[in-house]
């Protein structure tokens, strides 16, 4: 029988109460490991070894107990020379901006390293101001931007098959977000790095599927934090009402 031991450890605050969670932790071999946990789960993972001992003890749903072939299989994907720059470029941006460097400075300090001038960003028509102070900044370093808002089309919502009572303001015209367009006029005129600056939750999923080039987030939009998504995990305790079922 190969030992086993148990890892246990509080959880965050939920409603004013610490939850306690266990885990069975392995350090059987991968061979010889049977695939009987939910995997992958490293948000539940108390030690995340991977981040520094690949030989520790894991829990038994870690995906590096449970997949070998898909990490061999993804390595393979770094011999493509576009990702390798990316990852690499990447990494030596986090070497030296880590914790100095706000993000949109680590944008261009990627695109610097990457030789990329052409731009594109995509931004929602109520972070205008802040979408202009986007486009500013990079073009303050060189780079040539090409911008497109949300409304761009200014398509009706009810071409979607939404109804007078579903807008936000029923009996007007009120333009669909539209990042399908979004996407598309950037992939027309060429340009290398998008960046998203407060797309709506599932318009930014649809944006990345047809952009072309890759997509880096500046800005998540979340108007009830200032746009800033962490705030509610920091303060379960005032946002529970809003957050939790």
């Amino acid at each position: 029988m190969h030992k086993e031991v148990f890892a246990t450890y509080f959880a965050n605050v939920v409603k004013g109460h610490r939850t306690i969670a266990t885990f069975k932790m392995s350090s059987r071999p991968t061979n010889c490991y049977m695939r009987n946990e939910k995997s992958p789960q490293c948000a539940k993972c108390p030690l995340k070894p991977c981040r520094s001992d690949p030989e520790a003890k894991k829990p038994a749903f870690c995906p590096m107990l449970v997949y070998p072939e898909i990490i061999r299989e993804s390595m393979k994907e770094y011999e493509n020379e576009f990702v390798k720059r990316i990852h690499r470029s990447a990494t030596l941006v986090e070497k030296e901006g880590y914790g100095v460097w706000p993000r949109i400075r680590e944008v261009v300090e990627l695109c610097k390293r990457l030789s990329i001038k052409k731009m594109g960003l995509a931004f929602c028509v109520g972070l205008s101001e802040e979408a202009s102070k986007v486009d500013e900044v990079l073009e303050a370093w060189g780079l040539d931007v090409y911008s497109v808002a949300c409304k761009c089309g200014s398509i009706d919502k009810t071409w979607l098959g939404l109804e007078e009572r579903d807008k936000l303001r029923p009996g007007s015209h009120e333009p669909m977000c539209n990042p399908v367009l979004q996407a598309m006029l950037l992939n027309h005129v060429g340009t290398e790095l998008n960046v998203v600056v407060g797309l709506c939750v599932g318009h930014d999923a649809i944006f990345m599927r047809y952009s072309k080039a890759p997509v880096v987030y500046l800005i998540a939009k979340d108007r009830a934090t200032g746009h800033n998504p962490a705030a509610p995990l920091y303060s379960l305790h005032y946002f529970s009402k809003r957050v939790l079922p």
